[in-house]
């Protein structure tokens, strides 16, 4: 085995077993604070009759996400998120205050078949499914959401699911984590004078985060420098970053997975290659924040692009409302990117599930509607508000917050620039297909 292949298999290890507790977290309840979950359980929701996901008691809510294999670092985590939100919910008496939300988790394994297999053993069981991981599983599930009828919430930032109708988006998409970046980027580490690279995953999630850059660059005047792509399961960047190297990239755009993250910069760290790293939302995992090998690198070189404000920082309401569930649900959660992710995932489905509650149809129609009637979805700044309305009408949040590693913080990130919108960003389209 050789030294590369040995610092990523002790690395991913550690990772794994860092978040192994995650995938054992049990319901609890919440103190939603959203502005739909108050309504009154009165005559609409009195009325409100059974349907698919839906007993008259009890709505069944689907999550089509990896509890094995690569990518259930990520999926756990967010699950834990919506478990939480959700226990607060049912503490309180449910959507409603009286229709209680159970979670049916189905295993993807972060495999496009298995998961397409998963959604359809679920599909009739379920009002809506609250949670999809990954932008090339909802693409491909994407055709059978609107001939089943059913809402899903994509775990998955692709600028694609702005104005998909069946889809429930929520936060800045990947294109404007990477355009506000760059623009981060040359504010602060001369991009200018610099050469911009990039180094992406070879799928739609890949292509995501080059269309950022590609639209950043130009609008900024940029010129990319080159381009590597590797294939998801790579465990040998070799040829990647010796192409990177080769070509003196100074700051090299990142679009991974967190199990991609410590083969990548592991091979960086061997040819002794230090570029200033931009990483996408998803590069980043907390264990990063506690590995010798790692973290002295990542906190000289390594910058997360993403949204929202440090763990902890309860000046911001919504996390104020996410650390008073935590303690209160699972006092044992740390810090972790993913998890905000997943909770206020569930906090865009309650309001949703609230309105259409007051409609008085909790049938996956019914929630599908109400999807398209909802102004506006709010989290109390832990995410931007998201413009609902018809589908054609969303507007998503452009604003996105730069975060440096620390180990001394909260989940080991230090926000050094937070919630910011560029000129690029407000001018970025999100064209419908």
């Amino acid at each position: 085995m050789s030294k590369h292949h040995r610092f990523r298999t002790k690395a991913i290890a550690i990772v794994a077993a860092s978040l192994a507790v995650l995938a054992s977290c049990g319901r609890s309840d919440t103190n939603n604070n959203s502005s739909n979950s108050s309504s009154p359980s009165g005559s609409a929701a009195s009325q409100v009759k059974p349907g698919p996901g839906f007993d008259g008691t009890t709505l069944t809510l689907g999550v089509v996400t990896p509890v094995t294999g690569r990518a259930n670092i990520l999926g756990d985590p967010i699950t834990a998120g919506n478990k939480v939100f959700f226990d607060a919910v049912n503490a309180k008496g449910g959507i409603g205050g009286k229709y209680k939300v159970n979670l049916k988790v189905v295993d993807s394994a972060y495999q496009t078949q298995q998961a397409v297999q998963a959604y359809n053993g679920v599909k009739a069981e379920v009002a809506m499914v609250v949670q999809l991981l990954g932008t090339a599983i909802v693409d491909a599930i994407k055709p059978s959401l609107s001939s089943d009828g059913l809402l899903a919430g994509p775990a998955s930032l692709d600028a694609f699911w702005v104005h998909e109708p069946n889809l429930m988006p929520i936060g800045g998409p990947y294109q404007i984590q990477m355009i506000n970046g760059l623009d981060y980027a040359v504010r602060k580490l001369d991009a200018k004078s610099k050469k911009l690279c990039v180094l992406r995953a070879d799928d739609p999630y890949g292509e995501a985060g080059l269309a950022g850059v590609t639209y950043g660059a130009e609008k900024m005047g940029l010129t990319i420098t080159s381009q590597a792509t590797f294939k998801t399961g790579d465990t040998d960047f070799t040829a990647q970053i010796s192409q990177l190297q080769g070509a003196g990239c100074e700051i090299v755009t990142l679009t991974a997975i967190p199990s991609d993250t410590p083969g990548i910069l592991g091979e960086a760290i061997k040819r002794n290659f230090a570029p200033k790293w931009l990483g996408q939302s998803p590069t980043w995992l907390s264990a990063f924040a506690g590995l010798a090998s790692l973290e002295p690198y990542m906190a000289a070189n390594y910058i997360l692009t993403s949204e929202g404000v440090n763990w902890g920082d309860t000046s911001v309401p919504g996390m104020q409302q996410m650390l008073t569930d935590v303690q209160k649900f699972k006092p044992d959660q740390k810090p972790d990117i993913y998890f905000v992710f997943g909770y206020g995932q569930a906090w865009a489905a309650d309001q949703i599930l609230e309105e259409a509650a007051k409609a008085g149809d909790l049938s996956p129609q019914g929630i599908l509607d109400a999807s398209h009637k909802i102004a506006k979805l709010t989290f109390g700044d832990l995410f931007g508000d998201y413009t609902y309305g018809a589908p054609g009408d969303r507007n998503p949040p452009r604003r996105s917050s730069m975060f440096a590693v620390d180990k001394a913080a909260p989940g080991g990130l230090n926000a050094i620039e937070t919630n910011f919108t560029s000129d690029a960003a407000k001018s970025y389209e999100f064209n419908m297909e």
